[in-house]
Protein backbone atom coordinates (compact mmCIF):
# COMPACT_ATOMS: atom_id res chain seq x y z
CA UNK A 1 0.00 0.00 0.00
CA UNK A 2 0.98 3.62 -1.02
CA UNK A 3 2.31 5.98 2.03
CA UNK A 4 2.29 9.73 3.06
CA UNK A 5 5.84 8.99 2.79
CA UNK A 6 5.66 8.12 -0.67
CA UNK A 7 3.84 11.05 -2.13
CA UNK A 8 6.12 13.06 -3.81
CA UNK A 9 7.18 10.30 -6.04
CA UNK A 10 3.69 8.95 -6.54
CA UNK A 11 2.96 12.40 -7.62
CA UNK A 12 5.73 12.33 -10.34
CA UNK A 13 4.58 9.00 -11.35
CA UNK A 14 1.14 10.57 -12.14
CA UNK A 15 -0.19 11.50 -15.49
CA UNK A 16 1.20 14.95 -16.77
CA UNK A 17 -2.10 17.07 -16.08
CA UNK A 18 -2.72 15.42 -13.04
CA UNK A 19 0.62 15.80 -11.54
CA UNK A 20 0.73 19.81 -13.03
CA UNK A 21 -3.12 19.92 -10.74
CA UNK A 22 -1.18 18.34 -7.63
CA UNK A 23 1.90 20.63 -7.98
CA UNK A 24 -0.25 23.57 -8.64
CA UNK A 25 -2.64 22.55 -5.33
CA UNK A 26 -0.29 21.00 -2.97
CA UNK A 27 3.46 21.76 -1.38
CA UNK A 28 5.15 18.56 -0.25
CA UNK A 29 8.67 19.08 1.81
CA UNK A 30 10.22 16.06 3.82
CA UNK A 31 12.52 16.40 7.45
CA UNK A 32 13.85 13.68 9.49
CA UNK A 33 13.78 14.04 13.52
CA UNK A 34 16.78 12.62 15.46
CA UNK A 35 17.38 12.03 18.99
CA UNK A 36 19.00 9.84 21.31
CA UNK A 37 17.68 8.36 24.56
CA UNK A 38 19.40 7.87 27.66
CA UNK A 39 19.57 4.10 28.56
CA UNK A 40 17.06 4.30 31.38
CA UNK A 41 14.21 4.97 28.86
CA UNK A 42 15.08 2.08 26.07
CA UNK A 43 12.28 -0.07 27.97
CA UNK A 44 10.01 2.25 28.52
CA UNK A 45 10.17 3.75 24.45
CA UNK A 46 10.30 0.21 23.18
CA UNK A 47 7.09 -0.92 24.79
CA UNK A 48 5.22 2.31 23.73
CA UNK A 49 6.59 2.56 20.25
CA UNK A 50 7.91 -1.32 19.14
CA UNK A 51 11.51 -0.46 18.42
CA UNK A 52 14.17 2.38 19.52
CA UNK A 53 15.01 3.04 16.29
CA UNK A 54 11.22 4.22 15.11
CA UNK A 55 12.23 6.86 18.00
CA UNK A 56 15.60 7.49 17.08
CA UNK A 57 14.58 8.44 13.36
CA UNK A 58 11.31 10.06 12.28
CA UNK A 59 10.27 11.11 8.93
CA UNK A 60 7.84 13.75 8.90
CA UNK A 61 5.94 14.96 5.83
CA UNK A 62 4.30 18.41 5.75
CA UNK A 63 1.39 19.03 3.49
CA UNK A 64 0.57 22.52 2.74
CA UNK A 65 -2.69 23.14 0.11
CA UNK A 66 -1.61 26.05 -1.49
CA UNK A 67 -5.07 27.42 -2.67
CA UNK A 68 -6.27 27.22 0.94
CA UNK A 69 -3.49 27.56 3.01
CA UNK A 70 -4.45 24.35 5.05
CA UNK A 71 -2.09 22.32 6.50
CA UNK A 72 -0.81 19.30 8.00
CA UNK A 73 2.52 17.67 9.17
CA UNK A 74 2.59 13.68 9.24
CA UNK A 75 3.98 11.32 11.65
CA UNK A 76 2.95 7.88 12.33
CA UNK A 77 4.32 7.61 15.15
CA UNK A 78 2.42 9.83 17.02
CA UNK A 79 0.07 7.40 16.91
CA UNK A 80 1.42 5.33 19.30
CA UNK A 81 2.20 7.37 22.27
CA UNK A 82 0.47 6.51 25.43
CA UNK A 83 -3.53 7.60 25.93
CA UNK A 84 -5.50 7.74 28.98
CA UNK A 85 -8.03 5.16 27.73
CA UNK A 86 -9.76 4.86 30.93
CA UNK A 87 -13.14 6.25 29.86
CA UNK A 88 -13.80 4.13 26.92
CA UNK A 89 -15.87 1.43 28.71
CA UNK A 90 -18.40 4.10 29.79
CA UNK A 91 -19.36 5.23 26.44
CA UNK A 92 -22.22 2.61 25.58
CA UNK A 93 -23.24 2.87 29.39
CA UNK A 94 -23.42 6.64 28.89
CA UNK A 95 -25.72 6.60 25.78
CA UNK A 96 -27.68 3.38 27.47
CA UNK A 97 -27.81 5.93 30.99
CA UNK A 98 -28.72 9.27 28.92
CA UNK A 99 -32.27 7.07 27.22
CA UNK A 100 -35.57 9.22 28.79
CA UNK A 101 -33.93 12.72 27.86
CA UNK A 102 -35.67 15.92 27.10
CA UNK A 103 -34.79 14.84 23.25
CA UNK A 104 -36.39 11.69 23.68
CA UNK A 105 -39.87 13.90 24.47
CA UNK A 106 -39.63 16.82 21.74
CA UNK A 107 -42.79 18.02 22.16
CA UNK A 108 -42.38 18.81 25.61
CA UNK A 109 -38.82 18.64 25.93
CA UNK A 110 -37.78 21.11 23.24
CA UNK A 111 -38.08 24.60 22.43
CA UNK A 112 -39.73 25.88 18.80
CA UNK A 113 -39.08 28.81 16.71
CA UNK A 114 -41.46 31.00 15.89
CA UNK A 115 -42.76 28.59 13.34
CA UNK A 116 -43.16 25.96 15.40
CA UNK A 117 -41.17 22.45 15.14
CA UNK A 118 -40.27 21.08 11.24
CA UNK A 119 -41.19 17.36 11.27
CA UNK A 120 -39.31 14.63 9.40
CA UNK A 121 -39.17 11.08 8.65
CA UNK A 122 -36.53 10.08 11.03
CA UNK A 123 -35.93 13.19 13.17
CA UNK A 124 -37.61 16.81 14.09
CA UNK A 125 -36.00 20.22 13.80
CA UNK A 126 -36.79 22.63 17.21
CA UNK A 127 -34.85 25.78 18.54
CA UNK A 128 -31.75 25.66 20.19
CA UNK A 129 -31.57 27.09 23.78
CA UNK A 130 -28.37 28.44 23.91
CA UNK A 131 -27.70 30.03 20.19
CA UNK A 132 -24.37 30.37 17.93
CA UNK A 133 -26.23 33.17 15.91
CA UNK A 134 -29.74 34.82 15.57
CA UNK A 135 -31.15 31.39 13.70
CA UNK A 136 -29.86 28.11 15.80
CA UNK A 137 -31.53 24.65 15.69
CA UNK A 138 -31.17 21.54 16.20
CA UNK A 139 -32.22 18.41 14.54
CA UNK A 140 -33.40 15.86 17.07
CA UNK A 141 -32.77 12.34 15.64
CA UNK A 142 -36.07 9.84 16.46
CA UNK A 143 -33.02 7.20 17.07
CA UNK A 144 -32.08 8.28 20.73
CA UNK A 145 -28.41 6.18 19.80
CA UNK A 146 -25.84 8.38 18.35
CA UNK A 147 -23.90 5.45 17.42
CA UNK A 148 -26.63 3.82 15.58
CA UNK A 149 -25.66 2.42 11.62
CA UNK A 150 -27.51 5.52 10.33
CA UNK A 151 -28.59 4.75 6.22
CA UNK A 152 -27.89 6.99 2.81
CA UNK A 153 -32.00 7.29 3.16
CA UNK A 154 -32.19 8.36 6.78
CA UNK A 155 -29.39 11.02 6.55
CA UNK A 156 -31.03 12.51 3.29
CA UNK A 157 -34.14 12.48 5.46
CA UNK A 158 -32.41 14.81 8.48
CA UNK A 159 -30.91 17.16 5.46
CA UNK A 160 -34.21 17.60 3.91
CA UNK A 161 -36.17 18.49 7.41
CA UNK A 162 -32.42 20.16 8.52
CA UNK A 163 -33.17 22.59 5.03
CA UNK A 164 -36.93 23.06 5.46
CA UNK A 165 -36.53 24.18 9.00
CA UNK A 166 -33.87 26.84 7.24
CA UNK A 167 -36.45 27.74 4.69
CA UNK A 168 -38.94 28.56 7.02
CA UNK A 169 -36.37 30.53 9.14
CA UNK A 170 -35.31 32.49 5.75
CA UNK A 171 -38.80 33.50 4.86
CA UNK A 172 -38.92 35.27 8.57
CA UNK A 173 -35.79 37.05 8.04
CA UNK A 174 -34.42 37.25 4.12
CA UNK A 175 -31.24 38.66 4.13
CA UNK A 176 -30.25 35.74 6.83
CA UNK A 177 -29.43 33.58 3.49
CA UNK A 178 -26.31 31.97 4.66
CA UNK A 179 -27.35 28.04 5.86
CA UNK A 180 -24.79 25.66 7.50
CA UNK A 181 -25.44 22.57 9.13
CA UNK A 182 -23.06 20.81 11.80
CA UNK A 183 -22.74 17.66 13.78
CA UNK A 184 -21.20 17.45 17.20
CA UNK A 185 -20.80 13.60 17.73
CA UNK A 186 -20.48 12.86 21.23
CA UNK A 187 -18.73 15.08 23.63
CA UNK A 188 -15.07 14.74 22.55
CA UNK A 189 -16.57 16.50 19.59
CA UNK A 190 -18.31 18.95 21.12
CA UNK A 191 -21.63 17.32 21.47
CA UNK A 192 -22.93 18.50 24.79
CA UNK A 193 -25.63 15.92 24.89
CA UNK A 194 -25.82 12.01 23.91
CA UNK A 195 -28.75 12.03 22.08
CA UNK A 196 -28.38 12.19 18.44
CA UNK A 197 -28.70 15.12 17.32
CA UNK A 198 -27.48 17.82 13.95
CA UNK A 199 -27.43 21.51 14.16
CA UNK A 200 -28.79 24.24 11.92
CA UNK A 201 -27.64 28.36 11.44
CA UNK A 202 -28.42 30.66 9.58
CA UNK A 203 -26.28 33.71 9.58
CA UNK A 204 -26.75 37.37 7.66
CA UNK A 205 -24.31 39.51 5.38
CA UNK A 206 -22.12 37.13 4.21
CA UNK A 207 -21.44 33.63 4.55
CA UNK A 208 -19.24 32.18 7.71
CA UNK A 209 -15.83 33.15 6.63
CA UNK A 210 -14.65 29.32 6.00
CA UNK A 211 -16.88 29.04 3.46
CA UNK A 212 -16.58 32.24 2.13
CA UNK A 213 -13.00 31.97 2.06
CA UNK A 214 -13.18 28.81 0.28
CA UNK A 215 -15.24 30.27 -2.52
CA UNK A 216 -13.39 33.04 -3.39
CA UNK A 217 -9.87 31.04 -3.27
CA UNK A 218 -11.65 28.74 -6.13
CA UNK A 219 -12.55 31.84 -8.29
CA UNK A 220 -9.14 32.59 -7.63
CA UNK A 221 -7.65 29.11 -8.34
CA UNK A 222 -9.91 29.35 -11.73
CA UNK A 223 -8.88 32.55 -13.19
CA UNK A 224 -5.24 31.87 -12.64
CA UNK A 225 -5.31 28.83 -13.79
CA UNK A 226 -8.14 28.37 -15.98
CA UNK A 227 -9.11 24.84 -14.14
CA UNK A 228 -11.92 24.52 -11.71
CA UNK A 229 -10.00 23.94 -8.38
CA UNK A 230 -12.79 21.24 -7.14
CA UNK A 231 -12.59 19.49 -10.11
CA UNK A 232 -8.90 19.27 -9.79
CA UNK A 233 -8.60 18.45 -6.27
CA UNK A 234 -10.92 15.16 -7.24
CA UNK A 235 -8.75 14.30 -9.90
CA UNK A 236 -5.60 14.65 -8.03
CA UNK A 237 -6.97 12.28 -5.28
CA UNK A 238 -8.51 9.62 -7.66
CA UNK A 239 -5.57 9.40 -9.28
CA UNK A 240 -3.22 8.37 -6.16
CA UNK A 241 -6.06 6.59 -4.91
CA UNK A 242 -7.01 8.21 -1.85
CA UNK A 243 -10.79 8.68 -3.86
CA UNK A 244 -13.93 6.73 -4.40
CA UNK A 245 -17.59 7.16 -5.53
CA UNK A 246 -20.49 6.21 -4.15
CA UNK A 247 -24.22 7.10 -5.04
CA UNK A 248 -22.63 9.81 -7.62
CA UNK A 249 -20.77 11.45 -4.53
CA UNK A 250 -17.19 11.91 -4.95
CA UNK A 251 -15.13 10.96 -1.71
CA UNK A 252 -11.94 11.37 -1.02
CA UNK A 253 -9.11 10.98 2.06
CA UNK A 254 -7.69 14.35 2.29
CA UNK A 255 -4.28 15.21 1.58
CA UNK A 256 -3.97 18.85 4.46
CA UNK A 257 -6.56 17.33 6.97
CA UNK A 258 -7.58 19.58 9.51
CA UNK A 259 -6.92 17.02 12.07
CA UNK A 260 -7.45 12.88 12.09
CA UNK A 261 -9.14 10.60 8.97
CA UNK A 262 -10.61 13.64 7.24
CA UNK A 263 -12.72 12.84 4.78
CA UNK A 264 -14.32 15.37 2.56
CA UNK A 265 -17.61 14.17 0.47
CA UNK A 266 -18.06 16.20 -3.26
CA UNK A 267 -21.34 17.16 -4.83
CA UNK A 268 -21.89 18.92 -8.26
CA UNK A 269 -22.69 22.33 -8.59
CA UNK A 270 -26.41 23.11 -8.70
CA UNK A 271 -27.00 19.69 -6.47
CA UNK A 272 -28.18 19.89 -2.88
CA UNK A 273 -26.72 18.13 0.20
CA UNK A 274 -29.02 15.31 -0.28
CA UNK A 275 -26.94 13.99 -3.14
CA UNK A 276 -24.08 14.04 -0.95
CA UNK A 277 -26.19 11.99 1.45
CA UNK A 278 -24.37 8.36 0.38
CA UNK A 279 -21.30 9.44 0.51
CA UNK A 280 -21.08 10.59 3.95
CA UNK A 281 -23.28 7.57 5.21
CA UNK A 282 -20.04 5.36 3.34
CA UNK A 283 -17.42 7.71 4.83
CA UNK A 284 -19.25 6.78 8.63
CA UNK A 285 -19.69 3.27 8.12
CA UNK A 286 -15.75 3.17 7.00
CA UNK A 287 -14.86 5.62 10.29
CA UNK A 288 -16.84 3.46 12.56
CA UNK A 289 -15.05 0.11 10.87
CA UNK A 290 -11.74 1.76 11.79
CA UNK A 291 -12.81 2.21 15.68
CA UNK A 292 -13.93 5.81 15.79
CA UNK A 293 -17.20 7.00 18.03
CA UNK A 294 -16.78 10.20 17.92
CA UNK A 295 -17.11 13.04 14.88
CA UNK A 296 -17.62 16.52 13.46
CA UNK A 297 -19.50 16.69 10.35
CA UNK A 298 -19.76 20.35 8.41
CA UNK A 299 -21.60 20.81 5.22
CA UNK A 300 -20.82 23.82 2.80
CA UNK A 301 -23.43 25.51 0.89
CA UNK A 302 -24.52 28.16 -1.28
CA UNK A 303 -26.80 30.81 0.29
CA UNK A 304 -30.59 29.62 0.17
CA UNK A 305 -31.08 32.66 -1.96
CA UNK A 306 -29.23 34.59 -4.58
CA UNK A 307 -26.39 36.99 -2.86
CA UNK A 308 -24.83 38.97 -6.24
CA UNK A 309 -21.76 36.49 -5.70
CA UNK A 310 -20.75 33.88 -7.87
CA UNK A 311 -21.37 31.02 -6.91
CA UNK A 312 -21.99 28.83 -9.55
CA UNK A 313 -19.09 26.54 -9.75
CA UNK A 314 -19.64 26.05 -5.58
CA UNK A 315 -20.83 22.37 -5.11
CA UNK A 316 -22.22 21.15 -1.97
CA UNK A 317 -19.70 19.42 -0.13
CA UNK A 318 -19.19 17.95 3.53
CA UNK A 319 -16.14 17.72 5.70
CA UNK A 320 -16.23 15.15 8.37
CA UNK A 321 -13.10 14.70 10.60
CA UNK A 322 -12.47 11.92 13.40
CA UNK A 323 -12.27 13.09 16.99
CA UNK A 324 -11.59 9.28 17.73
CA UNK A 325 -12.96 7.36 20.81
CA UNK A 326 -15.52 9.22 22.59
CA UNK A 327 -14.23 7.85 25.84
CA UNK A 328 -10.32 9.12 25.23
CA UNK A 329 -9.52 11.54 27.80
CA UNK A 330 -6.30 12.49 25.81
CA UNK A 331 -7.12 15.74 24.03
CA UNK A 332 -6.63 15.65 20.44
CA UNK A 333 -6.39 19.55 19.41
CA UNK A 334 -3.60 22.04 21.09
CA UNK A 335 -1.84 25.37 20.27
CA UNK A 336 -0.22 23.68 16.94
CA UNK A 337 -3.71 22.61 15.42
CA UNK A 338 -5.29 26.65 16.58
CA UNK A 339 -2.38 28.42 15.32
CA UNK A 340 0.49 26.67 13.22
CA UNK A 341 -0.94 23.44 11.48
CA UNK A 342 -2.42 20.19 12.30
CA UNK A 343 -0.29 17.37 13.43
CA UNK A 344 -2.09 14.13 12.25
CA UNK A 345 -0.50 10.73 13.17
CA UNK A 346 -3.00 8.87 10.52
CA UNK A 347 -1.68 8.14 6.80
CA UNK A 348 -4.14 9.10 4.34
CA UNK A 349 -3.60 6.57 2.16
CA UNK A 350 -4.74 3.93 5.04
CA UNK A 351 -8.14 5.79 4.95
CA UNK A 352 -8.42 6.03 1.12
CA UNK A 353 -8.01 2.41 1.33
CA UNK A 354 -10.46 1.98 3.69
CA UNK A 355 -12.90 3.80 1.94
CA UNK A 356 -12.50 1.48 -1.59
CA UNK A 357 -13.63 -1.21 0.95
CA UNK A 358 -17.02 -1.94 0.44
Amino acid sequence: MSSILDLEALIARLPEATAAAARRIFAITASTATLEAPAEMVDWIVRAFGTLDAVRTQRIVRVTNLVTLEGALFNELRSRRPKDMSGVDDVRQAIAGSANDPFCHVDTGTPSDTFGHVRGGHGTAVSNVAKYDGWHGVLVFDEHDPLAPMSAEVLADHFRTARRWAEKALAAQPEARYYFLLWNALWRAGGSLVHGHMQMTLTAGMHYPKVEALRRQSLRYRSEHGSDYFDDLWSVHEALGLGTTVGGARILAYLAPVKEQEIIVLGDPGGDETTLAAGIAHALVTLRRDGVTAHNLALYLPPLSADGNDWSRFPPLARLVSRGEAGDRTSDIGAMELYAASVVATDPFRIGNALRTP
